[in-house]
């Protein structure tokens, strides 16, 4: 009998290596997952408590020192000496410790958008794995469905050498395309494993059992094509971080020039003087007291170095944003010509050529049947059906990975480090 061959996508079916199929799982659930587990996104979050933590520790006081102070222990002819105890505390001057307090907090609001670019770059590589293991199913669909073909295919040679509709060479040429239906089959499942392994391993859980996949593989989201470009280059997390890390530059050398305020250091304390007066035979001094007070002359060092090195720093972190913008429009503009180019085939594959493929393959099947076709002509409508389905689910999968890249403000790469000052 006849087998119509329908639609290319999102029939159930069920994996030769799944005895028991497991539930579905949507690309919201390795999000998820990520979210919870990718470690990238615990070291950005720590960036941020080491910054936070460097700024409180600028911004303490100095803490005071306390000791003992001798001089002329032994006391020479007088039989004297001077012993006692002092403290010591430095003053920071200049408001020096909220400055270099503000450079770490600019520092700490400079990580927090990197734990939010972070982020991005985490759901972008799962999104995109997703939908790469999600077109990897697909073509364990196609290629399941053309399976079936194949050997529909060997059972009607077969039927019609039987009554001496059909030759030896067409039995012979259906057995070997089902041997290779076998063959492409079983790749299918292997690629879609190994793309299911990649996708867990990026959602932080490499031990997750394969599993099918759930979704609208037919509707990627849509894009903006007039504006997309310019909102990444405008509200990027890589330029609000840039932007940030200037104003920290700027923190920095403002924090450097006031370095040069010297600090003002006070030291006092008692001490019991063991002298004998001349006056008073047998007594001595006894307890007197002590202070100094100092700065240091900035005469040589006016911390004209850091000044320098922290100058350079402003002059390359507003390069940098300049940096950035041109390398985020550089990156986008591409990925917006993909997808459109990727939409537009998608488009002509679903509408036009499918259509027309399955329908002359059924045409020729039905005239093979009826002995009006010969089996070659068969075969070569098959495996271009069979190509236009493949190449329909690749186009999807392009639109899906370019979308959600600029989605996701062009950022990749969700297991790199995140970027650490």
């Amino acid at each position: 009998m006849k087998r119509k061959i329908t639609s290319l996508l999102f029939v159930s079916f069920s994996f030769a290596f799944a005895q028991s199929q497991p539930e579905p799982m949507r690309r919201e659930q390795f999000e998820q997952f990520a979210l919870a587990a990718n470690p990238t996104l615990q070291q950005a979050g720590a960036l941020v408590r080491e910054s936070a933590g460097r700024s409180r520790q600028a911004g303490l006081y100095p803490n005071p020192t306390v000791g003992y102070q001798g001089d002329q222990i032994r006391g020479g002819a007088f039989g004297g000496g001077e012993q006692g105890a002092f403290v010591q505390q430095t003053f920071v001057l200049g408001g020096k410790l909220g400055l270099r307090r503000d450079v770490y907090e600019q520092q700490r609001r400079s990580e927090e958008i990197g734990v939010s670019e972070q982020r991005h770059r985490v759901l972008a590589d799962v999104g995109q794995s997703f939908y790469s293991a999600f077109a990897a199913q697909e073509i364990v669909h196609v290629c399941e469905r053309l399976l079936a073909l194949a050997r529909d295919a060997v059972t009607t040679a077969r039927q019609l050498a039987n009554v001496g509709q059909a030759d030896a060479p067409d039995v012979l040429q259906a057995e070997v395309e089902a041997e290779q239906a076998q063959v492409d089959y079983t790749t299918a499942q292997q690629a879609y494993t190994k793309m299911f392994r990649r996708l867990a391993a990026v959602a932080g859980k490499p031990d997750l059992p394969v599993a099918p996949l759930a979704g609208d593989f037919e509707h990627p989201p849509s894009i903006d094509a007039d504006r997309v470009v310019n909102q990444i280059v405008e509200n990027s997390p890589t330029v609000k971080r840039a932007q940030q890390e200037l104003v920290r530059a700027q923190a920095e050398i403002k924090s450097a020039r006031r370095e040069v305020v010297p600090d003002l250091q006070i030291r006092g304390g008692v001490q019991q003087n063991f002298e004998q007066l001349p006056e008073f035979s047998g007594r001595r001094t006894g307890v007197q007291g002590f202070a100094s007070a100092g700065i240091d002359l900035p005469i040589f060092n006016r911390n004209q170095g850091n000044v320098a090195a922290a100058g350079a720093g402003l002059e390359r972190a507003e390069s940098e944003v300049s940096r950035v913008r041109l390398s985020l429009r550089h990156d986008a503009e591409p990925l917006l010509r993909d997808y459109l180019s990727y939409q537009m085939q998608a488009a002509r594959y679903k509408n036009e050529m499918i259509p027309r493929a399955t329908r002359a393959y059924d045409l020729y099947l039905a005239k093979y049947r009826q002995m009006g076709a010969a089996y070659p002509q068969v075969l070569v409508s098959q495996r271009t059906l069979f190509q236009l389905q493949v190449g329909y689910i690749h186009a999807l999968e392009n639109v899906w990975t370019n979308a959600i890249a600029l989605e996701n403000f062009a950022l990749t790469a969700g297991l790199s480090a995140p970027v650490d000052r």
